[in-house]
Formats: structure tokens, sequence, C-alpha cells
């Protein structure tokens, strides 16, 4: 009977369900229903006509009913932390939404209704169970944020490249083996992020995105990055996990199968982590040769094949010599490797300062000793 109310606020509580008397609150804008323990909405819930923001995060919702596409007005929709397997293509009736939270649920695929959204600027569907993303994607053309962080993604529709407006687009933790070359389309990219999949290169039409400032491509299987990369102003380029800095030095190389200009730098290409030298720490190849003083071989084994040049600048004599005086590099140690080589070279310095202590201690012993038999 609370015909006027316009915010109804009922937040971390133990609600199991809703009465279907919610539906005479025509005049309702807010509906807060997070952190409740709600299996399952009413369909009246689709009268609510006039509701602007509704929040149904941290429930136990398996389902959304088809009667929330009649919510014209809707501008916020946030189920995230629920256990929604999917999206009723009736979203598509949201027609004012701007905002769709659909973060931690077991959703495999996103209707193909969503690229109605048209004035859809936010779409957070992280941690979920994508195995592919609609192309209909490509359709929401007020799209600014898209994060789709920790799915089952091996690709990304062509049609991303239509989003003119996306600003930031994060896509880590995923499986993507490729990116598609339509996204160089997104001109208004500042932050991409791809990191820890298993893509092998980026496309050079990624130039094109040419407000891109901070690019995340940590964690792939890239032995190269794009020559087109030096056309754009980029005030942080992650490669790695340790790495001290957001900018490095490259080179251009030329890859030895495509004979395409390359970038390289002392990060590419990195050898991948291999759990075993986390328990056996002696095992890491280049470690033993520095150590033990063994061959090289252990190291030849597990570089990458391509092998890259770098060159002295200063040194502009004849070519012979400049061959002469070339150092061909090997594939750097993945990150976690480093780490356990610079663990074991400071134990084995700690063993060799005790066991010169050791030593040093022997002597005086032996002085003192020779001193009290002359002193006898």
């Amino acid at each position: 009977s609370l015909y006027n109310l316009a915010s109804l606020e009922l937040r971390e509580n133990l609600l199991t369900y809703l009465p279907e008397s919610l539906a005479q609150l025509q005049r309702l804008e807010e509906l807060d229903l997070g952190n409740n323990e709600l299996y399952h909405l009413p369909e009246t819930i689709g009268a609510l006509f006039n509701l602007k923001d509704l929040w149904l995060d941290g429930n136990q919702l398996a389902e959304i009913p088809q009667e929330v596409g009649n919510l014209k007005n809707l501008l916020c929709l946030d189920v995230s932390e629920n256990k929604l397997e999917c999206l009723p293509e009736e979203i598509s009736g949201l027609t004012s939404l701007t905002d769709l939270l659909v973060s931690q649920n077991l959703l495999q695929v996103l209707p193909d209704g969503i690229g109605k959204l048209k004035r859809l600027s936010i779409l957070k569907v992280d941690q979920n169970k994508l195995i592919q993303l609609t192309a209909s994607i490509g359709d929401c053309e007020s799209l600014t944020e898209l994060v789709l962080t920790e799915n089952q993604l091996q690709s990304l529709p062509k049609s991303i490249g239509k989003l003119k407006k996306l600003n930031n687009l994060n896509a880590d933790r995923n499986k993507l083996t490729s990116l598609p070359k339509e996204i160089g389309g997104c001109c208004s990219l500042n932050v991409f992020s791809v990191r820890d999949n298993r893509l092998s290169r980026i496309p050079s039409e990624i130039s094109q995105a040419t407000e891109l400032h901070v690019l995340d491509v940590a964690g792939n299987r890239l032995t190269y990055l794009p020559l087109s990369l030096t056309t754009l102003k980029l005030k942080a380029l992650w490669l790695s996990d340790n790495q001290s800095q957001p900018l490095l030095t490259f080179q251009t190389d030329t890859d030895p199968e495509t004979g395409e200009k390359i970038l390289t730098c002392v990060l590419l290409p990195q050898m991948p982590s291999e759990p075993g030298c986390q328990d056996n720490l002696p095992r890491c190849g280049a470690l033993e040769s520095l150590v033990n003083e063994m061959s090289d071989e252990t190291w030849n084994e597990r570089a990458v094949n391509r092998v890259s040049a770098i060159r002295f600048l200063e040194d502009e004599k004849d070519e012979e010599d400049n061959e002469m005086r070339t150092l061909l590099r090997r594939a750097t140690p993945h990150p976690g490797e480093l780490k356990n080589m610079k663990k074991t070279v400071e134990n084995l310095r700690n063993d060799m300062n005790a066991a010169k202590g050791l030593d040093s201690n022997k002597n005086e012993v032996n002085n003192a000793i020779d001193r009290v038999t002359t002193s006898v």
C-alpha cells in the first residue's frame, strides 16, 4: 500500500522470496535486493515500469524472468554473483539501459538481443564461463567499457571493431589464441588488456587504435611485436609479470619464417614457465652452466628456435667486423625461473661465506695454539 514509495532498500537481509504485491509500487524507481537469499523473482517484477535501478547482486538466482524486458526506463541492472546460466532474449527490451553487470555467474553465451541495447555503456561479464562472445556486441554503439576477464573465450568477434566509443577492453585470463585485425577499428580504445592468454602474435592493425596508451600482453606466447606499434603513443606496455619498468628499449628484427619486419626486446621471446623449476631449483639450465661450469646444452634445448641479434651501434666499420661483433641472444627465462635462479645463487653465496667463516675460525684457532705453544 506504499503507493508513493520511490526507493526501497532491502540489502543484506535473509529474504528468500518477494511478495507479488511488490508490483503495486508503480512509482518505485530504486529497488535494492542485493546480498539476500533470493532463489527466483516473481514475474510481476516487470510491472515496475518506472524502475531505474535494480540491484539483485549476491543472491541465488538461477534465471531472470523474461518480463524484466518490460522495464523500459531501467538504467542499471546488477545481477552479479548469482547462479545464472543464461539471460533472457527479452533483455533486448531494456532500451534505456546504460549499465549491465553480470559478473560471477555461470553464463556460457550472451543473448543476441544484447545488440539492441543502443545506450549500453558498461558491460561486465567477468568470471563467467563464456565460450563465445555474440557478434551482435558490435551493435552496442555506446559501449565504453567491456570487461570479459576470466572466461573461456578462444576468440573475439570481428564486429568488436565497430565499437567506436570503447575506451577500456579487458579480456585477461581467457584462452584467446588470436585477435581479430578489426580490433584496430576501436578508435577510442585507451586501455587494452589481454594478460594471461595464449596469443602468439598481435595484429599490426592495432596501430589504428591511435588513442591506445596502455597495452598489457603479459603472460602470453608472443615471440615478437608488430613494428607498427612504434606509431602509438604508449605510456605503458606490459610484457612480463616481473617487469620493473613499463617501457623498454626495442630493436627491429626480421621474422625468419615470414620475412616481416618486427619489434623485439630483452623480454621477447620468453621461455614458458616450468613447474619442475619450482620444486628443484638446481635444475634451472642456465644456473647449472653458471655455477657448476656445465655445458650449455640444457639451455639450448629449452631456447626458442628463433635467434635474435643484438648489434653494437657504435661499430660501423665493414660488414665483416659487424658480423664478428654480433651477440646472438637466446630466449629470456620465465620470471619465476629467474627468481629461483636468484634464490639459488644467494644460497650458494651464503654457503660459500659460511665456509670462509669456518676457515677463518680454524686459522684463528691454529694461531692461538701456536702462541700458546711458543709461550710454554
